[in-house]
């Protein structure tokens, strides 16, 4: 069993329309939970590995409670979240159907994890017993002493020897307390060992384009040979840097791949064509919860490629931010191929 995997970052309170809903078309919200490293925690958890989900809530705080809670219920250990000063940070989700693309709006000024700043967490604490810290690039955006927390982190991760993995995560929304998100992040990736991002998140962190059309309705995976190659050598420290590939013909109708170049070869996965999407809000945070699980588990990059895309791929069936889905169903994805046939 590989030690523990560490995930920090902020869990806000989603609230969503029912069903295809606009925002308040009905007078009602369906209240969740979610966040990109919360989310990877839980993925984790329900693959089976032990995860520990690290964070900042207010205290005396009854959805915060209520956040603890849930994530407990998947086995994620929330024995190093922090109760602090701040806020509780809400998004609001409206699922887009065909030609309507889903939207976002966040409501997370002032938040336990916005105000918080380097010194609030025991790292030597948090990662006792940790072989693997995964974060995103979402903390360093939501404010400059978040992204300060952040750096010391990942600092305090590598000083440890513990392998760290960023998913770079650009949030156009999020970046707007002053310094741009590229200083930031070219920054922060000096102490990381895996990245995961899409072509998107490699121009607008990192300021390193891809040399393709990335609305094109079909992307050729071999286009990223040059990105990711890019990438590991700008940053030498890095051992792989994995690339989501998601073909947007529709926001139900996506293709949905990726690849991964670790310095001596570049992989491509199995290509999926996803044409009735549920929800692809977390499909990021669950190819990164597969991924993190491969490489820790399975035999070679490649079977661990194929998990992430595949957990995923499956993620994009169910509302909400979790993945919901364990090893022994993604495996039967990968050995099925997806024909969706009821199983009895």
């Amino acid at each position: 069993m590989p030690k523990t995997t560490v995930t920090f970052g902020e869990i806000m309170l989603r609230l969503a329309p029912p069903g295809f809903e606009r925002f308040l078309q009905s007078p009602q919200f369906v209240a969740t939970f979610g966040g990109g490293e919360a989310n990877v925690a839980v993925a984790l958890a329900t693959f089976g590995l032990p995860a520990r989900y690290v964070t900042l809530l207010p205290p005396n705080h009854p959805i915060a409670d209520a956040v603890v809670a849930e994530l407990r219920r998947f086995g994620v250990d929330t024995s190093h979240i922090v109760r602090a000063r701040g806020r509780m940070p809400v998004y609001y989700v409206e699922t887009g159907a065909n030609q309507r693309p889903s939207k976002v709006v966040y409501d997370r000024d002032y938040s336990s994890v916005a105000l918080a700043k380097p010194g609030d967490i025991d790292w030597d604490a948090v990662f006792d017993g940790a072989g693997w810290f995964h974060i995103t690039g979402i903390t360093p955006a939501i404010s400059a002493t978040a992204a300060d927390l952040a750096l010391e982190a990942v600092r305090a991760a590598r000083q440890k020897g513990i392998t760290v993995s960023c998913d770079l995560n650009y949030r156009k929304n999020l970046w707007k307390w002053g310094k741009p998100a590229t200083e930031v992040m070219r920054n922060l990736m000096r102490f990381v060992d895996v990245v995961i991002a899409n072509e998107e998140d490699c121009q607008m962190a990192l300021g390193i384009s891809a040399p393709v059309d990335v609305h094109a309705g079909k992307l050729d995976p071999t286009h990223y040979a040059a990105l990711t190659g890019q990438v590991l050598a700008e940053f030498p420290n890095l051992k792989s840097i994995a690339v989501t590939l998601r073909e947007s013909h529709s926001a139900s109708h996506n293709g949905w791949s990726a690849c991964l170049n670790d310095g001596r070869d570049f992989l491509v996965s199995r290509h999926y064509d996803i044409t009735h999407i549920v929800d692809r809000v977390g499909g990021g945070d669950s190819f990164a919860g597969g991924l993190i699980y491969g490489l820790q588990t399975l035999d070679g990059a490649q079977e661990a490629l194929e998990f992430a895309v595949a957990a995923s791929c499956l993620k994009h069936s169910i509302p909400g931010d979790f993945n919901r889905f364990s090893v022994a169903e993604v495996r039967q994805l990968l050995k099925s191929g997806g024909s969706g046939r009821v199983e009895r």
